[in-house]
């Protein structure tokens, strides 16, 4: 008997049902190898129950084989279950093709960002987030270092010394899942050899099947920054000789010694005389701030008391307050420091000096010093590890900064508003000597500030071992 086909009403497969009533003949095998139909899936209903009919029925693709006599409910009940597996085995395929194609295009990737990592003229690093570890360095990385990958792998920068500053390198890429990526970090890079190189790190976090770590690229700007100190310092020694012959000129000029000034004459001489003093003041802060980065400048230390630094400064600062028709409050604190005076008076000077150029008339500029004996005062900033320490604020009543702002007014060049150069005379250099001379006498210094109501900046020095 020729197998007979029906066709169940189903919207998303055809289930062939056929009736045999013979053993399984070539015509039913040859119908089971049509492509259109070869991925229904077929129960056999047979009155033969032989076990080879119902092996031979199982070879040629069906799914089930029913005997006769049989019930309809569990005919029913079948065909719904192979449905359910056919369509869950459909699924599947689906999804092991999706999950294929991923696989494809993660070794694509993969392979892409390996011959990228190994071929790279930038020196590049993997490293855990949590221990900061390496697990992995291209060869522009081992060029740079001078250590072969056996050395470098499973190591820390701090455990190779490759730098002053690993620890805070190390708890920056600890932070990265919080923070987020960070570039151009300048750090001062230590070979294998001990040559110092200066590199600027960029930190990024990467996924390497499924687990973070934290991918580092330097670029070595070490021959860069040399031309440009060196570019910095023929600059300001040549602009030096004749701006002091300027303003040797400028002031013969408004001695009168050379003659009577119109009212107009002394208001461009007064303009000349402004300018050139600025101009002055910019070589200077250039000048002391390429010394101190190269180190050519060193603390004199010496036994001093921070009540008389403060009044210094106040006092030096007064005449400019009073002109600006700012009040100036001090409250001083009689301790000793040891400590670099001129450069302490300088810093003091310079941030009272930012605090009254600031402020609007009637305004108040504190200056106050407490000693503290723990890390109890807040700070963005990590204290130092000393338990005795001397706090300095200076705080104003001014427009204040905006955020982010705060960290970056301490970099070389850099103020809150462009036109602050124009309007208020400044260098955009004051801070970044502040902070460089606050952290040669391991200090820190820091500010917090609120738009429209101030500023604080705070100076914190450890104390002497004579206290």
């Amino acid at each position: 008997m020729l197998p007979v086909i029906i066709r169940l009403n189903r919207p998303s497969v055809s289930l062939r049902l056929c009736c045999v009533a013979t053993r399984v003949g070539a015509p039913a095998i040859a119908d089971l190898t049509f492509d259109r139909t070869r991925e229904i899936p077929v129960i056999f209903i047979s009155a033969l129950g032989d076990v080879l009919d119902k092996v031979k029925a199982f070879t040629v693709g069906g799914v089930d084989y029913i005997t006769k006599p049989f019930q309809l409910e569990e005919v029913l009940a079948r065909i719904e279950n192979h449905l359910t597996i056919w369509k869950l085995q459909r699924q599947l395929q689906a999804q092991n093709e999706r999950l294929q194609q991923e696989i494809s295009e993660r070794a694509k990737a993969e392979e892409k960002f390996a011959k990228v990592f190994r071929s790279s003229p930038n020196p590049i690093a993997i490293a855990t987030v949590s221990e900061a570890r390496f697990i992995d360095v291209n060869p522009s990385f081992l060029k740079m270092s001078g250590y072969c990958l056996e050395e470098v792998v499973g190591d820390t920068a701090t455990g190779l010394n490759l730098g002053k500053n690993t620890a805070a390198i190390a708890q920056t890429i600890q932070l990265l899942p919080e923070t987020g990526s960070l570039y151009n970090l300048e750090f001062e890079f230590s070979t294998k050899s001990g040559e110092l190189k200066t590199i600027l790190i960029s930190l990024e976090l990467i996924d390497l099947a499924g687990v973070p770590y934290a991918l580092l690229i330097a670029n070595d700007i070490t021959e860069r920054k040399r031309l440009e100190n060196e570019f910095i310092s023929l600059v300001s020694h040549e602009l030096r000789t004749p701006l002091t012959s300027t303003m040797g000129a400028l002031d013969l000029l408004s001695s009168g010694q050379l003659g009577t000034l119109t009212e107009q004459g002394q208001k461009v001489l007064s303009i000349a005389t402004t300018n050139t003093e600025r101009l002055i003041r910019l070589v200077n802060d250039i000048l002391d701030l390429e010394r101190m980065k190269s180190g050519k400048i060193l603390t004199r230390k010496a036994k001093c008391n921070a009540a008389e630094l403060l009044i210094t400064a106040t006092e030096a600062m007064q005449a400019m307050a009073d002109k600006l028709q700012v009040r100036l409050i001090i409250n001083p604190v009689a301790v000793e420091l040891w400590a670099d005076p001129d450069r302490l008076l300088q810093t003091l000077t310079n941030l009272l000096s930012n605090a009254i150029k600031f402020s609007e008339p009637a305004d108040t500029v504190w200056i106050s010093a407490t000693l503290s004996e723990s890390r109890s005062v807040e700070s963005k900033e990590n204290q130092p590890s000393s338990s005795n320490f001397l706090l300095i604020t200076i705080q104003d009543e001014g427009r204040g900064i905006p955020e982010d702002k705060l960290q970056i007014i301490f970099e070389r060049f850099q103020q809150v508003d462009a036109s602050d150069s124009r309007n208020k005379g400044g260098t955009g250099l004051g801070l970044a000597i502040c902070r460089d001379i606050i952290q040669q006498h391991d200090g820190k210094i820091w500010v917090q500030s609120i738009l429209g109501k101030g500023s604080t900046f705070y100076v914190l020095l450890p104390l002497g071992d004579f206290q």
